[in-house]
């Protein structure tokens, strides 16, 4: 990890980009139905839709993104890009980690798709890591949407903020349901790591050894 600056390690899919609004939008072409049909508030793998019988995730996930350029086309989920140019303008590392390389054969087309967005979007970043194991790359603070990734960062002792939706209901906090909430955060945050004093990632201990905020103090 890069000690000379605050490093914020972001992911895309569900936090910066609208995915699930722009995958339901997809799914009602690709299974032929109105897009009323769709339930908005799903769970991490859009059981609710009935997908399987039609090949699944994985198939549907391939055709929005091959055939209907997901990663390039889908809106970003408000206030995002422009917090995150605010956050960078103030100093903080913008480390985006996502794990959109989980399906063969299409990566270049991912990846192509993913820097054409950030772009279009004038959403600033340092480095851009395609990779599953989000915590190996190092990050101060993590802003995650996908259970897993929020259970296993937290697991490896990461700070992870969780950015609320259908999927992660059932998650502890520290939660964001805003990029307003995100800005306001990761300045604490970086606030803490500069002077060492406990803000909101550190205001107090419970009986397991974890703040206020869910974190483990001094990792």
């Amino acid at each position: 990890m890069d000690e000379s600056s605050f490093i914020l390690g972001v992911d895309l899919d569900g936090v910066v980009g609208d995915f699930y609004g722009a995958m339901r939008k997809i799914a009602a072409e690709w299974l032929d139905r109105p897009i009323e049909t769709l339930e908005k508030e799903v769970s991490y793998g859009l059981e609710e839709w009935g997908i399987d019988e039609y090949g699944g995730y994985d198939r549907l996930h391939r055709f929005a993104v091959t055939q209907r350029n997901l990663f390039r086309d889908m809106e970003p989920i408000k206030d995002a890009p422009a917090v995150l140019r605010k956050l960078s303008a103030r100093g903080i590392r913008i480390r985006i980690i996502t794990h959109r390389l989980f399906l063969k054969y299409f990566h270049q087309t991912s990846i192509t798709q993913t820097v054409d967005w950030l772009d279009t979007w004038d959403i600033p970043y340092w480095d851009l890591c395609f990779m599953a194991d989000k915590g190996a790359v190092g990050a101060h603070v993590y802003i995650d949407d996908a259970p897993s990734n929020v259970i296993r960062l937290r697991n490896q002792g990461c700070k992870t903020i969780v950015f609320t939706n259908s999927t992660n209901q059932d998650l502890p906090g520290p939660r964001a349901s805003s990029w307003k909430e995100v800005e306001r955060m990761v300045m604490d945050a970086r606030e803490e790591w500069n002077t060492g004093t406990r803000t909101l990632f550190g205001a107090g201990t419970d009986a397991a050894g974890m703040d206020a905020a869910g974190f483990q103090p001094g990792v």
